[in-house]
């Protein structure tokens, strides 16, 4: 999946993420709107991750649900 289908496939793509960063409020989710740079944001201030731990979280997670934004 590539970053314009991400885009355009957000609301249901969403639960996914949605599993993996249950932290994450649907505010959060809705203004992410499918954009990896503004998904890492959201991570790093919900969780207090590294910039470089969140790289590695969300790549491990477009290799697990075949999504790719670049």
């Amino acid at each position: 999946m590539n970053r314009d289908q991400v885009e355009g496939n957000w609301k249901q793509f969403k639960g996914k993420v949605r599993e993996q960063w249950g932290k994450l409020t649907d505010d959060q989710l809705d203004k992410i709107e499918g954009r990896r740079e503004q998904l890492a944001g959201q991570i790093q201030e919900a969780y207090g991750t590294s910039k470089e731990e969140t790289e590695k979280q969300i790549k491990e997670f477009e290799r697990r649900t075949d999504c790719k934004w670049h």
